[in-house]
């Protein structure tokens, strides 16, 4: 049996506990049942494709089975590209599954996600092994309705199902342009082969039209700014070990779409294609992390933050495809390879980041930061796994983060070789960009671990909340040693990455084992190098040795005191640092052309024992520019529409009578 046909009974398996579990949803005990089938599933899919990637990296394998349109059927494939992304999708469902084995208990209502649970699993599965455009679309299609579904399992709240109907409008959107893609690429043979589009090699106006749908179809479902709108609405309300699936897994899904078809199917690449990617990117990264910064919700912060890393992730595809298309092999590779790793690294720490906020949230029954607080003597292993998150997130050595942000940098440092003036004037504004959206995510986080888990709780709940179960602190746990690991041993990754690389770009990174001390070499020793192991030595020795010397020869003596402020000791909460005070002046530096901030301050007349308030108005820019227009436009037009429903059966026939003399009128002229 071949890899893939082995691979496919995955899905199946998947699709096979989703229906069993509506059957038994209801049960007590089909928690356990459907995550524990779930993980296990997982790993085995887990295991076959690490298997095919050390055994047998460049081999492809292929199936074509009875299923779908008449004639066609469904075919598979499996490859470099493919079997990478099978891992990031299946790492991440088996390490979801196993903190759903300890959130899922607090569910209130179980039977409305375990149905979905596995299917959506099976969905991202398929999308990423189909070889045709029918067998993705509609494994994409049922991906999205999956997702959503889950999406509104807390259907109650109006909030929640603004956000899953949004999400289902932008996600039909994104599939429109998608199917739109695929049909300029099978051309007038019509053929959904992939194998026949990539030897069909459109034109360059074709091209084009084909890059603008993909970044509208896969970059809807990734999050790329202003497709976005869905994203901080539908991840806070769906439960958190789903939000760390869609943020973690389901966006990197969307990305492999986009890499499929633009480096794979397209052909040749034209220089300009890597402008409007990187562009993108950088717009991305930047607004992603400064709404980020504004929020005081846990979840949507983390929401927000995704769009950031996404941004990265494809202002590095955009300055690969500016590589290739100006045949700079190993400069592409670079940058391909440095994609590739942080989408690895971000399924790692944002996932860890949301089961985090998940684990908050069972615990106080709140993510609003403003009523948190203090949480680190509370709940000590989730603190110090979230900070670990944070940190990693931030880019700061040693975590993973640093290690694929930092190859990023090494491959925008290439672009003085590039020949186009456009590029050499916009790959360094789009660095400057992405060390702007780095800067500011270390920001966001300092404020969303220090608000959250530092100074003393704001409200009642957190006085009261312990520590969550162990199945979610192990899952925390593993995605936090995987962070580690990824940043101190980063050419293990890199190595691993060269079947992906090699056949897209046609050349792959320096071999990174066989450096001494385990350094990373992105080009040449002579221009620069990176060892996170001897790093994370340093770091570890410093600490120690810092500690040693406060506690061996500093004073013995210790004073406890109520906390200080401003000259006089507070005791009040409420005087410390809320997550909007926090953002303030970082809101009046970028909050008049990002969020079209004002802020009202309402002072009481003299005597007046009233507080003063101060009112914040922030706005979604990208909302009120492309979305609000629409849908006001669609009400309009929806109202006038409804005066048909109302009509006389002779009115409906006069219509019915006009519109046929008008088809026959067109027909008559035609010519």
């Amino acid at each position: 049996m071949s890899t893939v046909a082995l691979l496919l009974w995955g899905p199946a398996a998947l699709l096979g506990t989703a229906i069993l579990a509506g059957v038994v949803s209801r049960r007590a005990s089909a928690t356990r049942l459907v995550y524990g089938a779930a993980l296990v599933i997982s790993v085995a899919l887990l295991v076959t494709v690490a298997g095919h990637l050390a055994g047998r990296p460049g081999e492809v394998s292929a199936i074509t089975l009875p299923l779908g349109l008449p004639w066609t059927g469904a075919r598979f494939r499996l490859d470099g590209l493919s079997a990478f992304f099978l891992v990031v999708v299946n790492l991440g469902g088996a390490i979801t599954s196993l903190y759903g084995l300890g959130y899922g208990r607090h569910e209130s209502q179980p039977h409305r996600v375990l149905p979905f649970y596995p299917a959506f699993l099976a969905g991202m599965n398929l999308v990423v092994l189909a070889n045709d455009a029918f067998a993705f679309l509609l494994s994409w299609e049922f991906m999205s309705l999956a997702s959503w579904a889950l999406v509104m399992s807390h259907h109650r709240d109006e909030a929640n199902r603004r956000a899953a109907y949004i999400y289902l409008v932008m996600a039909s959107f994104g599939t429109l342009a998608l199917l739109l893609a695929f049909g300029l690429l099978a051309g007038p043979a019509g053929t959904y082969a992939f194998d026949a589009m990539r030897a069909a090699q459109p034109g360059p106006l074709a091209a084009g039209v084909v890059l603008a749908l993909m970044l509208l179809g896969a970059g809807s479902k990734a999050g790329l700014v202003p497709l976005h709108a869905w994203l901080p609405l539908a991840h806070p309300a769906a439960p958190s070990h789903v939000s760390a699936l869609m943020s973690g897994i389901m966006t990197k899904v969307a990305i492999y779409g986009f890499i499929r078809v633009v480096f794979d199917l397209l052909g040749a690449p034209a220089w300009w294609s890597g402008v409007v990617v990187l562009l993108l990117g950088g717009t991305t990264a930047v607004l992603g992390i400064l709404y980020a910064l504004m929020e005081k919700d846990l979840k949507r912060l983390l929401a927000y933050s995704t769009i950031e890393n996404i941004g990265v992730i494809f202002a590095s595809l955009g300055l690969a495809l500016a590589f290739k298309a100006n045949a700079m092999p190993s400069a592409a590779a670079l940058a391909f390879t440095a994609a590739l790793f942080h989408v690895l690294n971000h399924s790692f720490f944002k996932s860890l980041l949301f089961f985090g906020a998940g684990a908050v949230l069972t615990a106080t029954g709140e993510r609003d930061m403003e009523k948190l607080g203090g949480l680190i003597h509370r709940m000590p292993v989730t603190s110090f796994v979230f900070l670990v998150g944070c940190v990693s997130i931030s880019a700061l050595p040693p975590f993973n983060g640093f290690a694929s942000e930092w190859l990023a940098f090494q491959a925008i440092l290439q672009s003085p070789q590039l020949p186009q003036w456009g590029l050499k004037v916009i790959v360094p504004a789009v660095g400057g960009m992405l060390a702007l959206s780095a800067a500011l995510a270390a920001a966001c986080f300092v404020k969303a671990f220090g608000i959250t888990f530092l100074g003393r709780p704001r409200s009642a709940a957190v006085e009261r909340t312990h520590e969550v179960d162990r199945w979610s602190l192990a899952a925390m746990a593993v995605l936090a040693i995987f962070c580690l690991l990824a940043g101190i041993l980063p050419g293990f990754v890199i190595d691993g990455l060269s079947p992906v690389t090699l056949p897209l770009i046609g050349d792959r990174m320096p071999v990174q084992t066989a450096q001494p001390w385990l350094s990373i070499v992105p080009i040449a020793e002579s221009r620069s190098s990176y060892n996170g192991l001897l790093v994370f030595v340093f770091i570890t020795i410093s600490a120690s040795l810092a500690a040693f010397f406060i506690h061996r020869f500093a004073s013995h003596a210790l004073r406890r005191g109520i906390a200080w402020g401003c000259g006089f000791a507070e005791t009040a909460p409420a005087a410390q640092y809320t997550a909007v005070s926090f953002a303030q002046p970082i809101r009046r530096v970028f909050g008049s052309f990002a969020f079209r901030a004002r802020e009202t301050v309402e002072m009481p007349a003299p005597g007046s024992l009233e507080p003063a308030r101060i009112k914040i108005d922030i706005h979604d820019v990208a909302w009120e520019t492309f979305y609000q227009p629409i849908t006001g436009a669609i009400d309009f037009a929806t109202e006038r529409l409804n005066y048909l429903q109302f009509l006389t059966i002779r009115r409906y026939l006069t219509l019915v009578f006009l519109y046929l003399v008008i088809l026959l009128l067109v027909l008559a002229l035609w010519p």
